[in-house]
Parts: structure tokens; sequence; C-alpha cells
């Protein structure tokens, strides 16, 4: 959903956020109420590339899974990490995502996105998951129990929003 009626803005928020973003309003008007697409004013740089990702996935102490998408069955497979740098060279040219939790605890690039959210309660905001994703790669149908932000970083991606979710919800036998 895009929206052009953020009258009264603050200030920008170092360019993430359109310089007239209205917090209240926003706080107001969509939060935990419905979805909102927020335009950047500029080009967001990535803060780190698809290759620094994986070495973290690769860590023992990092948190991390491969979410490959099986179209012959329309099902999903998830492997969790730590991953070994060979995994990385036996994956195909598409169909796959990979996610990694608390990156900002590791990259203080990827720390600095939080901030464009200080206005939310700080005890709303866990950590910054990052994900690359192949042509074809997603997470497959799913439901947070939490609020999320999404900030699209290099490469395209079709994001798709379902019906309102709860435990109550059907759900798909896979564990993703």
């Amino acid at each position: 959903m895009i929206s052009d009626d953020f009258a009264g803005a603050d200030h920008a928020l170092n360019g993430l956020l359109p310089a007239d973003f209205d917090k209240a309003h926003f706080l107001r008007e969509y939060w935990q109420k419905r979805p909102l697409l927020i335009r950047a004013n500029g080009e967001f740089e990535d803060p780190l590339t698809p290759e620094e990702l994986a070495g973290l996935a690769c860590e023992e102490f990092v948190e991390s899974r491969l979410v490959t998408y099986l179209p012959e069955v329309d099902d999903w497979q998830a492997e969790m990490g730590p991953f070994e740098e060979q995994r990385f060279l036996e994956l195909p040219e598409e169909n796959y995502s990979l996610l990694v939790q608390a990156v900002d605890q590791w990259f203080p690039e990827v720390h600095e996105l939080i901030g464009h959210f200080g206005f939310l309660p700080a005890w709303r905001l866990d950590d910054v998951m990052v994900s690359f994703a192949t042509e074809g790669g997603n997470v497959g149908p799913h439901f947070d129990y939490y609020d999320v932000f999404l900030v699209q970083g290099m490469g395209r991606k079709e994001w798709q929003l379902g019906q309102h979710c709860d435990a109550s919800s059907p759900l798909r036998g896979n564990p993703i």
C-alpha cells in the first residue's frame, strides 16, 4: 500500500524514510493495523554483501537457515546452520533463500538501521535479520507472531501480503 499522507513530519531519518514521514500519523493509522509500503528517499546501500552474509552463516555462534523451494512438489525444505563453506558452492542457481538472525550484532552498519525506527518502543525491537534470495527463492507462505519491517536491498523481490493470520489459522506441515 502506498500512501502520500505524511504531512507534518519531524525530519528525514537519514534518507531511509521520506523527508515528510510523520511518525505520529504512522503510529496512529498503520502501526499494528495495516501494511504500508514506504518508498525510500534515494538509494539504499546494502551494508554487507551476499558473500559476507554467507560467511556469517558459517559461524557456530550465528543462527541461520537455508530455505530451498522445491517447485516439483510445491514445498519448502529448511536446513539450519552453521554451514560449511562448501555448502554454498553446492547450491543451485535458483529457488533458495539464506536467512541470518541478529546480523546487527556483527555489522555496525546493519545495527544503524535500527535507528531509523527509534520512534518505536525499544522493547518492540528484537534484531535485524538479513536474507539473500536467488530467483525463485523465498520462505514460503507464513505468518509472524511479531511486527516486521522489511527493507529491500539489492535486487528485485515480489512481496505478497495475505489475509490476517493467528494461532488458529491452518498451517502446512513443513516446519520453516
